[in-house]
């Protein structure tokens, strides 16, 4: 029908606003003299702008880069398997949504992919939650950012991108208070500077930087801890 074709439209403008310009891909290598183990977790937010946001920061890392990566962006659980085929074209990690039961894994994307919240069930282990039910935002960036500062056993660098609302402001003040180090994408860069702005006005961000320099802030920061 012509109101179904209209809502399709609508649907696709909507993904279009949401990921904007996509980066140039990039290559690079990371030294290492351990075997990879997902004792780092990368934890990033985004919303609005999202999608070339995370791709230029996932084009920075190298091959065999060792961090596990966790992305919550908000996006309607039917694109996200597009999104990890568009997000896989700027990065050598493999990516795919995230399961029930899936634990992150070193040098992989694993990318929430349902209208419930993506959490930690225990110090590993991925899975999916309804509550709680009355967060505007399904999945949830504050949800999962206070999930992985209550659970992961290693470190975590959190990342919160450009995005409308306060969504996620608040769990990177969690991580940020269990002494991990946490990223804001800064106001010019930002394509909607809501989620990092609320970040930054409650002292959620050890750094607020450009886009450019976040990829190579987050691997700074893991070959210094190797």
């Amino acid at each position: 029908s012509s109101q179904s074709a209209r809502l399709l439209t609508n649907k696709i403008a909507t993904i279009g606003k949401l990921i904007g310009d996509a980066p140039a891909k990039t290559k690079r290598r990371m030294s290492r003299d351990a075997e990879p183990t997902p004792r780092r977790l990368i934890a990033i937010g985004a919303s609005a702008g999202g999608p070339a946001a995370v791709a230029a920061v996932l084009s920075a890392f190298p091959v065999d880069f060792d961090g596990a990566i966790v992305l919550v962006q908000h996006l309607d659980a039917q694109f996200v398997p597009g999104l990890t085929d568009w997000l896989g074209q700027h990065t050598p990690l493999p990516i795919r949504p995230a399961r029930e039961k899936d634990s992150p894994q070193a040098g992989t994307v694993l990318v929430a992919s349902s209208a419930d919240h993506l959490v930690f069930k225990s110090a590993q282990q991925l899975g999916y939650t309804p509550s709680p039910k009355d967060n505007f935002y399904r999945p949830s960036v504050d949800v999962f950012f206070g999930s992985a500062a209550q659970w992961w056993p290693g470190s975590v660098i959190g990342v919160l991108l450009t995005g409308m609302g306060r969504d996620g402001a608040r769990g990177l003040r969690q991580l940020r208070d269990k002494g991990h180090l946490t990223i804001a994408q800064d106001r010019a860069t930002s394509a909607v500077y809501g989620m990092p702005k609320a970040a930054a006005e409650i002292g959620a961000a050890v750094d607020i930087l450009p886009l450019s320099a976040i990829g190579s802030r987050i691997i700074e920061a893991c070959e210094r801890s190797t």
